[in-house]
């Protein structure tokens, strides 16, 4: 079985659909309200537990009512917390085309890595998102070590990035990721990639670049899409997949995500489902 660890961010999140965004000053009437486990590690681990792997999150959650509902919430996920805070998340999301919406604390509180020893047993694949400096700089250390893959979700720079980056082996980049593809190589990153919404995602490695598209889905939510792709891309990294291939599946299970209302983490292992049936007939 794929097995992924997964380091970094994990929140509450309070998720309401609206008809329409609210103007300063106004209020509005919300479709639906839901709460739920989020930010990209936790969401990313929660993917890889969808698809079939063998998903373990080492995070912070506090020692109270919301970081005990976060961790209930997170199973079968495995999961590691170090004491701190549980960011809580608002999250508003627009009915007619997915678009989202979110303020959140993220994390804030410096914490400590625990000891290691054992965490990376039996792990594939590391996935870190530059969240809790004291957290992912020791396990990508630990990774190269051990000669893992460690895969960076690089949603935004951060100042921890100019010492993690020297020990990422793929950068997966937001659109509006801060640096340049030349400049993340310049750390030693062998493969970035950049996503682009509903465009073909872009890919560099070893002066080669390329592109793939991304499949075409009505968009109901894109809330932790970007989350669920980089989750998959690591599952399927950890599955044997070549790194530049694993590309057209982790936008696939992306597209599966965006055209969920709900719980997607269902329609993700649903769609997984069908996957493996269908190569086994």
């Amino acid at each position: 079985m794929a097995a992924v660890l997964c380091v970094g961010l994990t929140t509450l999140d309070v998720t309401q659909r609206v008809d329409v965004f609210p103007e300063p000053g106004h209020k509005v009437r919300s479709l639906d309200a839901v709460l739920s486990p989020g930010g990209p590690a936790a969401n990313a681990a929660r993917a890889v537990a969808a698809l079939g792997g063998s998903s373990s999150l080492l995070t912070a959650l506090g020692a109270d009512a919301l970081g005990e509902f976060v961790r209930a919430s997170l199973a079968p996920v495995v999961v590691t917390a170090v004491p701190g805070t549980t960011p809580v998340s608002m999250v508003v999301v627009r009915d007619g085309d997915g678009e989202r919406t979110v303020v959140s604390r993220n994390a804030s509180v410096p914490v400590t890595a625990p000891d290691l020893d054992g965490l990376l047993d039996g792990v594939d694949v590391v996935l870190v998102d530059g969240h809790h400096d004291g957290l992912v700089l020791p396990v990508a250390r630990a990774a190269n070590a051990l000669g893992l893959p460690v895969v960076l979700d690089a949603g935004s720079w951060k100042p921890v990035l100019d010492h993690l980056l020297p020990l990422v082996d793929v950068a997966a980049c937001a659109s509006g990721f801060e640096r340049s593809e030349a400049e993340v190589h310049s750390y030693g990153v062998p493969l970035v990639i950049r996503t682009h919404g509903a465009a073909p995602v872009t890919w560099s490695r070893d002066g080669s670049t390329g592109e793939q598209p991304v499949p075409a889905v009505e968009v109901k939510d894109t809330n932790g899409a970007g989350d669920v792709w980089h989750g998959a891309y690591a599952y399927a990294l950890a599955s044997g997949a070549d790194p530049v291939a694993a590309i057209g599946f982790a936008s696939e299970a992306a597209a599966v995500r965006v055209a969920a209302v709900g719980d997607w983490v269902e329609r993700l292992a649903r769609w997984q489902d069908s996957r493996s049936s269908s190569r086994s007939c």
